[in-house]
């Protein structure tokens, strides 16, 4: 399928690993230049070189941290012009309930909340001018289901959620559409954070609770970054401009719902 991307430029934020690469990769695939962003510089660097010698698009590597006030500054000047927009941002520490203050709630809201936000108000303008863009948001399927464990990720993303719900409707007519994708666990370093939490607080090895987790996912198993990626590159591509809005799962069936 011919996704009608060759030529766009994309910011691909949090994209030297794990999912934003995945995204990154699916749309060099496609033929897209690329401004991407993350906070360690080696890393990134690695991960853009890997991506230009395997598809040879042109790759901007931005190495900042997008959360904060400098960080955006920095990343928004370099992806002026740029046709798609992924936001994507590590999630907030698990814990409970009690155990989070103000201050834990502020940072999480920047992060996953009030960063994508400026992003999409310092971008989407031009888009629309041109009459196209792209924006794709890394949520979580916390979202659809709160993880008693991730309050601070659920408060966060459920934010940013309801933002974009009244935000991509109003700016459809002028050619640019705002989806998120919500994934469920995938083969990333989060997983790996979370897993060894579960172990340690279980006793077991961080291969039993990977195995735990994986057991209770009906497809059996924890997603790919390739997975992940194409299905964003396919939110991006000419085939998707009548998907406004939405909020779409890629959690291999874990969250148990009708609708």
């Amino acid at each position: 399928m011919d996704l009608g991307l060759a030529g766009k430029r994309a910011l691909v934020c949090a994209s030297s690993k794990g999912l934003g690469l995945g995204c990154a990769e699916a749309l060099a695939e496609a033929g897209v230049d690329l401004v991407m962003n993350a906070r360690g510089a080696e890393a990134l660097l690695a991960s853009a070189q890997s991506i230009r010698d395997a598809h040879g698009v042109n790759v901007e590597t931005i190495a900042a941290d997008v959360t904060t006030e400098a960080g955006q500054a920095k990343v928004i000047a370099a992806a002026e012009g740029v046709d798609i927009l992924v936001t994507n941002a590590g999630g907030p520490p698990p814990g409970l309930w009690s155990d989070w203050e103000r201050e834990d709630f502020i940072r999480a809201l920047d992060a996953n909340m009030l960063t994508p936000i400026a992003l999409i108000k310092a971008l989407v303008p031009g888009m629309m001018e041109r009459g196209w863009g792209r924006v794709v948001n890394i949520t979580s399927q916390s979202v659809k289901a709160p993880i008693p464990v991730l309050g601070l990720s659920n408060a966060a993303r459920t934010g940013l959620t309801g933002y974009v719900a009244g935000t991509s409707r109003q700016v459809a007519a002028k050619g640019v559409t705002i989806n998120n994708l919500l994934p469920g666990i995938h083969a990333t370093d989060r997983a790996v954070s979370l897993d060894t939490g579960v172990a340690q607080q279980q006793g077991i090895s961080l291969e039993q609770a990977a195995e735990q987790r994986a057991a209770s996912i009906p497809a059996g198993r924890y997603g790919t970054r390739q997975e992940f990626g194409a299905t964003c590159a396919f939110l991006c591509s000419q085939h998707a401009g009548f998907i406004i809005g939405q909020n779409i799962l890629l959690d291999g069936g874990a969250t148990n719902m009708t609708i």
